[in-house]
């Protein structure tokens, strides 16, 4: 029967995060495959790599779109307050994932591709057992905690005692990402991995 390979249609629902500035909207199926994460801070870059951010960018106060696994967090300017737009956004994304549903283009210019990974950057390689371990620690126990939040951290380096990371999505410019860095993070990574003494942001 045809309504047997039917597909449900796609439901979104929106979710506070840390960040005043961000909110994250989770839709009902995977939106790009897990690990996989793109981040653009300008209609420009979203064009010609991904729709669904460049329809998100035709909303006059977004002024960023990170997208991964299930879910798309997008940031806004002050012109308006969320009390106002959240829902009707909820209802943006939610129809264009039903009547569109291009999240990637699959033929994206490698360069422009290449850039809005790098934006949502992945872990740096570890040189060695130690730099391994505070990327299983982060993974396990910081990842899902900040993925929930709408945002992403990974591992930059480690030299002399100090982890550098770098936050992305609701994370970036978040007021309270620095207090979570020092006071949950940080001390997450003291207790855990010997030889790390502090714990810093870069920006890339």
């Amino acid at each position: 029967m045809e309504t047997a390979t039917k597909q449900p249609p796609v439901t979104v629902y929106a979710e506070m995060t840390p960040n005043p500035a961000t909110m994250r909207y989770v839709a009902s199926r995977m939106l790009v495959p897990d690990g996989r994460m793109v981040e653009f801070r300008t209609p420009d870059e979203a064009e010609a790599v991904s729709p669904l951010a460049g329809h998100v960018f035709n909303l006059p106060f977004v002024t960023g779109v990170f997208i991964s696994g299930n879910f798309i967090t997008v940031t806004k300017n002050d012109s308006i307050t969320w009390d106002l737009v959240q829902l009707e956004l909820r209802e943006y994304i939610q129809e264009y994932l039903n009547i569109d549903g291009r999240i990637v283009n699959s033929d994206a210019p490698a360069q422009a591709m290449a850039d809005a990974n790098e934006r949502a950057v992945t872990h740096a390689e570890p040189t060695d057992d130690t730099e391994r371990q505070i990327i299983s620690v982060i993974d396990e126990y910081v990842s899902p905690t900040v993925a929930g939040d709408g945002g992403h951290i990974a591992f930059r380096s480690f030299k002399d005692g100090v982890v550098a990371v770098d936050l992305r999505g609701s994370c970036s410019g978040c007021p309270s990402s620095m207090v979570t860095l020092k006071g949950g993070i940080e001390n997450l990574l003291r207790q855990m991995v010997p030889g790390v003494k502090e714990v810093v942001a870069v920006e890339l």
